[in-house]
């Protein structure tokens, strides 16, 4: 695989973007209670590379401890579709995040072919696979 352009958006349609994205350098999917509870299975994109098109005013904003940082859903129909993560202690490069499931033009064979990196973030120990992943 290398890097393609993707078509994201929500369920309404009010938020969309394009990403350019590497499938080959993985997926993510954490134990974290924020992700386990949203299921959130997501793939990273260079911040240069993502460029929101419409409803950026649709997405909600909820901050994390990092002012920097921030993930949301639209307001109107709930889905997830990207988030922020700004360069800190624990992350080297700022990043956005993408749901795999806004990505349009995504075909599942693709998303299959794709690593997966499990993150034990439940326990603050995001280097580490969790014992269970089952369940992600």
């Amino acid at each position: 695989m290398a890097t393609k352009t993707y078509r994201g958006s929500c369920h309404c349609k009010r938020i969309t973007f394009e990403a350019d994205v590497d499938l080959s350098k993985g997926t993510g999917k954490c134990n974290c209670t924020s992700c386990w509870k949203k299921r959130f299975w997501s793939v990273r994109c260079d911040p240069q590379g993502f460029r929101p098109l419409t409803g950026a005013e649709h997405l909600s904003n909820y901050k994390h401890d990092d002012p920097m940082s921030h993930s949301g859903f639209c307001k109107h129909c709930g889905v997830i579709t990207y988030g922020r993560v700004a360069k800190s202690d624990w992350n080297p490069a700022e990043y956005v995040t993408i749901s795999v499931a806004s990505l349009d033009d995504l075909d599942p064979a693709e998303l299959a072919a794709a690593p997966v990196q499990y993150y034990d973030g439940r326990n603050d120990a995001w280097q580490n696979k969790p014992a269970e992943v089952r369940h992600l």
